[in-house]
């Protein structure tokens, strides 16, 4: 068995076309998810999946670069393709977009799969600490079983309170962050299927798996990260990375 990290990087982004080379602090935004990667203690090797040559050069000799299909419909597919993963091996997809990914996160997520055979895949969550997120459809929404497994994933609130007032200090309201671990042989099986009518009217791929039965493990953290989604984010980013410089 070994364990893969894949960070899934293109070109092409509707609201910001290049961002995985877009300078941050005098780096490319990649990089800092690749070292943050690197530095984790579980990962076997980190692998960075793309379709375009400029990241593949501004990675040379940083990282691993595997060239994949330009026509994938989703990161996952292509995460599939470059990790080549045999049916035991544990593969985290990294997002490229997530400069502050904490290493010890990708660690919690092995050591989770690791544990229980039984989850066909792993992911994170945090508390929802205000009704903005909580409202907000850009905020996908997870609810739990006793075991720490998700039931659902959702844009819109969930639980739904009945009656009275949503209490966010309950612990029942928690935002998915967006990490994904899977066994080798599910991711196979995962990118195989078409789309679920869940997933396609939630536009929400961890769906599929629900739908097909896959046991997700949801570990929680107290961050729920930044993510670089425009060009206004890169300030918010930076002045976090300065900090931690200091």
């Amino acid at each position: 068995m070994r364990v893969k990290g894949v960070i899934p990087s293109r070109w092409g982004s509707t609201r910001f076309p290049g961002k995985s080379l877009y300078p941050i602090c005098g780096k490319p935004l990649v990089q800092w998810v690749v070292e943050a990667a690197q530095r984790s203690c579980e990962l076997d090797e980190v692998i960075v999946a793309t379709d375009d040559c400029r990241i593949a050069d501004a990675l040379a000799g940083i990282a691993r670069v595997v060239m994949t299909r330009s026509d994938h419909p989703s990161g996952t597919d292509r995460v599939a393709e470059a990790a080549c993963a045999e049916d035991d091996d544990i593969i985290i997809n990294i997002q490229g977009d997530e400069p502050l990914i904490e290493p010890h996160l990708i660690d919690d997520l092995v050591a989770r799969m690791r544990g229980d055979r039984g989850w066909a895949m792993a992911t994170a969550a945090c508390t929802i600490k205000n009704a903005r997120d909580l409202e907000a459809r850009t905020v996908v929404k997870t609810v739990l079983d006793r075991d720490g497994g998700a039931l659902y994933f959702s844009r819109l609130p969930i639980p739904c309170r009945r009656d009275g007032d949503v209490d966010l200090n309950s612990g029942l309201y928690l935002r998915h962050l967006g990490i994904y671990a899977y066994r080798g042989a599910f991711l196979k099986r995962l990118v195989s299927e078409p789309p679920c009518p869940l997933e396609e009217t939630e536009c929400l791929e961890q769906l599929r798996a629900l739908y097909l039965g896959g046991r997700i493990a949801v570990i929680m953290t107290e961050s729920h990260g930044v993510g670089v989604d425009t060009p206004e984010d890169v300030t918010a980013v930076e002045s976090i990375l300065r900090g931690r410089q200091k």
